[in-house]
Formats: C-alpha cells, structure tokens, sequence
C-alpha cells in the first residue's frame, strides 16, 4: 500500500511540474515569436497572411505542450524505470531478464520507424491548417467584395476544399498514430505470454534449464507482476509519441520564422548634420529572390523640409519611404537617421484596429487626454461626427474601418499624427481614393503640420499636394533625382 501510495504522489508531482514547464516554454516561445514578428518590420509583415501568422502564435505554439508537458519527461522515465525492474527481474530469474532484454529494443525501433511517417504528415497537416486559416481569414474581409461579383459559392467552395484536404491529412495522422501503439502493443504482449508460459511450465516442472529448476511461486508471481510494468513506460511513451510528431512539425513552421534575416536594422548611423533627419548615401533597395528595384539615393533630408516624390506606379516610391522610416535595411550604400524611431506613418490603407476611436487615438499618444484627443479629431475634420456619436471618443468602430466611409477611416488617421509627437511624417499616396472634401482636409493638415515645423515626405501624383512642397524628388530608372521647385 505504501508504495502504492509513494507511486501516486509521485506521478501527481512529475505531472504538475512537466505541466508548468510546458506553460513557460509555450510563454517563452510565443514572445520570441512576436518579438521576432516584430523585429521583421512592417515591409516583411505585408508579404505573409495574418491568418497563417496568428495560427503559428496560438496552434502552433500550443501544439509544443504534448511534447514537454508528456513525451520529453517519459523519455526520462523510460530510461529509468525498466532499468531497475531490469535488474530486480535479473535478480529474481535471470531467463525472465533476457526474454524482456530481447524484446525491449524492437519496440523503440518499430515505433521510430512508423514515427517518421508521422513526422512528415504532421508537418503537412500544419501547412494545410495555416493555409486554411489564412484562406478564411481571407474570404471573410473579402466577403463584400465577392457578393459584389457575386463569387461567393466560389470562395465557399475554395474553403470547403481547403477544409476536406484537412480532414483527410488529420485523418492519415491518425491512423498512423494508432499503428504505431499497436505495434507496441504487440510486441508488448508477446513478451507478457512468453514470461507466463516460462513461469507456468517452470512451477509445472516440464522446464529444468537454468533457474527454472528452483523456480518458486514468490518468485513466478513477482516477475509476472513485475513483466507488465517493464512495458508500461514504454506504453505511455508510445501513447505519447503522437505529441511529438505533432511538435516537431509545429515547431518547423516557428523556427523558419524565428531563423528570417530582419529587414529592419538594429542600429543605424546618425547624420554630421544637426539640422538633417534623414541622410542617404549610396543606398539601394532591393528584396530577397529578386534583383534591386532602387540603387544609388542620394538625399539630404533636413528639418522643417516638404519633400514629395513623384513618379510612375512601381518605381520604388514606396520603398524609398520604408527605408526613410527605418522599416528596412539598405541593400547597398547606407541610410542615416536622426528621427529616433518617432515617426508618423500614413499609407493608402488607414490602419483602423477594433475597439473605441480613443483606442485608435491612443496607439499613437497612449498617455492622451480626452480633451486632447477632441482637438485632434475637430482639426482632423471629425468634429462634426463626434457630435453626432452619443458616445463620443468610446464609439466603436471596426476592424479597418468598419462602420466608417473611407474619407472618415483617413481623417481619423490624420488626429493620430495631430496628436503624436513625431517630427517626422511619412505619407504614401494620402489623396488616393478620397472624395474632393477629404482631399482638401489631407492637404490643409499638410500646411498646419508643415507651419508647426514638422519634417514632411510624400509620395503623390496629385498636383495640390506637389504644390505644397518645398523640394521636389522623381524617382525614374530606380534613381532618386531632385528638380527644380
């Protein structure tokens, strides 16, 4: 009974701590995940799928738990456990010894075997399910767009395929998880009948060899008790082993992001220049897999300067003002900043996040306060709407937007640059699309940034926004060349 009870306390301890050092390294990996994701920059983020993306961070990540919380400490049983029943077996009769000597080994050697199978649908079934949540993710921000076109049995169709290639690879994982327990089981049970029937023809009397001769009952029972629990660490590993195959092709998908060279740069150089804030010499860009797009910028960016950069769709506008931002390491030449990270960022897609307008407001001033955050969005254009709001700056509204029109979506990101402190405003393409009303408020908070001293770069076609610069860069033949204002 004692040691029974010994046996118990000791499982329930071993389970609880493999439990808790799962947790830490599930926590540990998942912030080197997102700090890596982080670190990747914003250019290396627009190239993935936010759903493939989040699936790794939550599945994924989880996924590892099997595998230290259950297989990794039964590995250390298994060498440890049938070890001394071993050699107490060997003690007891050393026949009985030899016979689970004998079997042990093809048990471990069968199950690697059938293991690597495993291993490799596992990894495939990881694939199939971060396709299938980038799909959907996929489909349902599109889904106004495919009612419009009327495709949406199409994309219902895309997702159930996607869904059924999943089944039929969980489906495959199974089944090659059941055959490797039974294989385990098989081998298992033949060792169990051959020390029964040792032990039954020894007391008989019909074997005489070695220790059989003076085998007694104590003796039988005790290595027939003693045979099961030889095998049943190797039992609970192979019910185990599914959770590593399951690991293993979870943790490749983490490592190929945790092993992606960083665009963004670590550090980078700061102008001679006090009065300059952004400096290129020589700089390229150019992206992995493909030829440089931009090669030899030569820039002087001062404080207090209007910059805009003309050119045709494609020419690496954008691209210039990923590396102004720092989101990018150049190819070749180098890019030095003095903006220290404190810059204002403005696309063509305002990045709206779910949640209150004053959540939206604090990601660029989280310390504002409520009457700073209403100035924002009166000089931004929104008073208008937030009188109309019964719930003011808590007013929710969607991911990317939802429940505002575009013109609003793009206002509300011009309150978060009147309300940051950034120095440095950076905006791609910020009249795209807009109405002619929104295009007047772009440009307006264009001349009231400009007048508070703000150092402004844009990227335009727009004639109204050209004529507010000071200076005036064409970006032709991947060269960056200033003209005459």
């Amino acid at each position: 009974m004692a040691v029974v009870l010994l046996r118990s306390l000791l499982q329930a301890i071993q389970e609880a701590s493999s439990a808790e050092a799962s947790l830490r390294i599930r926590q540990h990996a998942r912030e080197a995940l997102l700090n890596k994701v982080a670190t990747l920059g914003p250019v290396w983020l627009t190239r993935q799928q936010s759903g493939a993306i989040a699936t790794q961070a939550v599945e994924h990540i989880d996924a590892l738990d099997g595998y230290f919380a259950r297989f990794y400490p039964q590995m250390r049983i298994v060498v440890a456990l049938p070890l001394l029943i071993f050699c107490v077996v060997g003690w007891l009769d050393y026949l009985v010894a030899i016979f689970l000597l004998l079997s042990a080994p093809l048990i471990p050697l069968f199950m690697a075997l059938v293991g690597m199978g495993a291993e490799r649908l596992n990894r495939d079934q990881f694939i199939a399910v971060s396709r299938l949540s980038a799909h959907f993710v996929d489909r349902v921000r599109g889904m106004t767009t495919l009612q419009l076109f009327g495709r949406t049995q199409s994309a219902q169709r895309d997702v159930w395929y996607a869904t059924d290639d999943y089944r039929r690879l969980s489906m495959r994982t199974l089944r090659l998880a059941f055959l490797s327990s039974a294989v385990l089981e098989f081998f298992a049970s033949v060792a169990i009948a051959v020390v029964a029937m040792y032990v039954g023809f020894g007391l008989l009397g019909y074997i005489d060899y070695g220790p059989s001769s003076s085998l007694t009952l104590f003796t039988g029972l005790a290595v027939l008790l003693l045979a099961p629990e030889f095998f049943q660490p190797l039992r609970t590993l192979s019910q185990h082993y599914h959770d590593r195959a399951t690991a293993l092709g979870a943790a490749e998908s983490i490592v190929t992001i945790l092993n992606e060279r960083s665009l963004v740069p670590s550090a980078a150089s700061v102008p001679r220049s006090e009065n300059t804030v952004i400096e290129l010499r020589g700089a390229g860009v150019g992206y992995e897999g493909r030829a440089t797009v931009l090669s030899d910028l030569n820039a002087t960016i001062r404080r207090g300067d209007v910059v805009v950069i003309t050119g045709e769709s494609g020419s690496g506008k954008s691209s210039i003002l990923a590396l102004m931002a720092g989101f990018m390491m150049p190819s070749s030449g180098e890019c030095r900043y003095r903006h220290s990270g404190q810059v204002a960022w403005l696309d063509q897609t305002p990045c709206i996040i779910q949640g209150s307008l004053a959540d939206n407001l604090r990601l660029a001033a989280p310390e504002a306060d409520p009457a700073s955050m209403m100035r924002a969005l009166q000089r931004a254009g929104l008073g208008e709407l937030l009188s109309q709001l019964p719930n003011g700056l808590e007013s929710l509204v969607g991911e990317r937007g939802v429940g505002l029109s575009g013109g609003q979506a793009q206002r509300l990101t011009l309150a978060r640059v009147y309300l940051s402190e950034a120095q440095l405003v950076l905006l791609d393409e910020p009249t795209a699309s807009l109405d002619a009303t929104t295009e007047k408020v772009v440009i307006q908070a264009l001349l009231n940034w400009a007048e508070e001293g703000r150092t402004l770069v844009i990227a335009t076609h727009h004639p109204a926004v050209v004529a507010v610069a000071n200076r005036h860069f064409t970006c032709e033949a991947g060269q960056l060349i200033e003209a005459t204002v």
